[in-house]
């Protein structure tokens, strides 16, 4: 691109710091650990040793500060997909384009987004409360990746089109897509957890499967997903996020990886109530490996 990007494409606020995260590039670290819940921000900001800055708009609450030495952005998100489309376009931005020119950078500069979460466990060994999933494959129920061009370069369609065919896949919902997160952070952050692929699904009812008073077009839907199986690798869990973190971070050439605490089963039909004990000890163990040399 030999043209600034135009201002109804990079919107910037009256500050000059990207529209949503309300952000400037010096104030982002390389490692970014993503939540969804705002207040969750906090929550991990009470185990850094020194705070830099403290920003919020909306729902996206921003914290970069120190923690055994190594500065760390933790940052909330959300819930779902399209806020994710909004928050990994706007990091990019502070990672890759000169805001002042509104032209890409030359060199490129490559984060580390570690999402931590909660989710729903769909095989029945994994329980409730102290079990952590950590995604290797993304699968997006969303529809999110395919409006990018490069979708291409990063969809694994091997595995894609055997989830379509093994389920039947409904033409009329929107086509799944598949991305792997990062090797790299796996090995450094998820050891000792379950693995498998994650199910990202749009919405937090119908799309995962419940129903309160709407009934389901696809009602055998999630004994399916439950089911499918392509080299070993089997659905652990469904949650909202990982679909466009994971394709949109690889596109962007980003290192990605979502790591949940698993809340309920929806095989078992158990949930624990109370599982703020567990998110801290997955902050905690995660930036200690985050952090160790």
């Amino acid at each position: 691109m030999n043209q600034p990007i135009p201002a109804s494409q990079l919107v910037l606020n009256a500050e000059g710091a990207v529209y949503h995260l309300n952000l400037h590039p010096d104030q982002l670290a390389d490692d970014v650990i993503l939540v969804g819940d705002p207040a969750r921000v906090d929550e991990i900001a009470s185990f850094f040793d020194k705070i830099e800055l403290k920003r919020q708009n909306r729902e996206l609450v921003t914290c970069t500060g120190y923690f055994n030495g190594k500065r760390i952005t933790a940052m909330s998100t959300g819930m779902g997909t399209d806020n994710l489309d909004i928050v990994m376009n706007e990091l990019d931005a502070l990672a890759n384009i000169d805001l002042k020119t509104r032209m890409p950078k030359e060199e490129h500069r490559s984060l580390n987004l570690i999402r931590l979460g909660t989710c729903g466990a769909l095989q029945p060994d994994i329980e409730v409360g102290d079990s952590y999933v950590a995604t290797r494959y993304a699968i997006g129920l969303d529809g999110l990746l395919y409006f990018y061009e490069k979708n291409k370069e990063v969809n694994e369609i091997a595995m894609r089109d055997a989830f379509i065919k093994q389920m039947n896949y409904p033409t009329d919902l929107p086509k799944p897509y598949v991305v792997e997160g990062s090797k790299e952070l796996y090995d450094r952050l998820a050891q000792g957890y379950y693995q498998g692929v994650t199910a990202t699904a749009p919405g937090f009812y119908g799309p995962q499967g419940r129903t309160l008073r709407m009934h389901l077009s696809y009602p055998e839907l999630n004994r399916k997903i439950e089911a499918f199986e392509y080299q070993g690798w089997h659905v652990c869990n469904f949650e909202m996020e990982s679909s466009a973190l994971y394709g949109l971070g690889k596109m962007m050439g980003h290192n990605c990886l979502t790591i949940c605490v698993a809340i309920a089963n929806r095989v078992t039909e158990k949930f624990a109530s109370d599982y703020h004990p567990y998110i801290r000890k997955l902050v905690s163990n995660t930036l200690e490996r985050l952090t160790e040399r």
